[in-house]
């Protein structure tokens, strides 16, 4: 192929937005010259080389997501370790991971004590979304509500609400952890009332739903916060031991066999 038409192609690729194309098209020519492909054995080896920037691109697009998801870390469920949690359904969670509720513009809840994985799973969830391609962010409730708090004193609230209303996931994690006052507990509610069936809402919280009138401080404002969350809403309770203390515990078996 002449330099002529190799620069073409490359600008062409340049153009259309295929970068690992352009600046591997040299290294393609002198792998189908060597190879002296034929016009079927061509379409092939153009397939292929479609094939690897595809393949590169959406490897672009799933790091951009992740990035922009603010999640802390990016563990997935290969990562979780179900076999200590034996009263976990598994099957429950892996169903999750088929995105259904996402699809559905559908809730999910994972509810259980402090340590037991609940965020770890729904990150997990949350990073199959993005490589799936919908978009994700992630927030504790008590820094969502320090947001929005934050820009209704500047008047910029409905501003602030948009950028919770925007991604096809909300991870809402912590809820719970701390109790709200009245008028922090109604910008929740404003934010997943629009939200309600346009978007998904994953959260994980220590405290059951019969709690969450002490946690928004209003049994009234409470109850139309779960009536939006959990029409459509799949509810998982994790009711095992703690992840933190296993490991607290078997540092601490270390140190005494150390010392003894």
């Amino acid at each position: 192929m002449s330099e002529l038409v190799t620069a073409r192609i490359r600008a062409t690729a340049t153009k259309l937005g295929l970068p690992h194309l352009a600046e591997q098209l040299n290294d393609h020519v002198g792998r189908a010259d060597a190879a002296q492909l034929g016009y079927l054995d061509f379409l092939d080896f153009l397939d292929l080389v479609l094939e690897e920037e595809h393949a590169v691109r959406e490897e672009r697009r799933i790091r951009h997501a992740l990035r922009i998801s603010k999640m802390p870390h990016h563990k997935t469920l290969d990562d979780y370790d179900f076999s200590y949690q034996p009263e976990l359904d598994a099957r429950k969670v892996r169903d999750l991971a088929s995105l259904a509720f996402a699809e559905a513009k559908a809730n999910a809840a994972l509810l259980g004590p402090p340590g037991v994985g609940k965020t770890h799973i729904a990150v997990a969830l949350a990073v199959a979304a993005c490589r799936a391609g919908f978009s994700v962010y992630f927030t504790t409730l008590d820094d969502m509500v320090r947001q929005l708090k934050a820009a209704d004193t500047i008047g910029r609230l409905a501003s602030k609400l948009r950028a919770y209303l925007r991604p096809h996931v909300l991870v809402l994690d912590e809820v719970g952890y701390l109790p709200l006052a009245r008028d922090e507990a109604n910008l929740v509610f404003q934010m997943i009332s629009k939200r309600y069936e346009k978007g998904s809402i994953l959260l994980t919280s220590n405290k059951a739903f019969s709690e969450w009138g002490q946690v928004f401080g209003d049994e009234v404002l409470a109850t139309a916060i779960l009536d939006r969350l959990l029409h459509h809403c799949e509810v998982i309770a994790i009711n095992g031991p703690s992840y933190r203390l296993k490991n607290r515990l078997a540092a601490v078996a270390t140190d005494i066999a150390a010392t003894g």
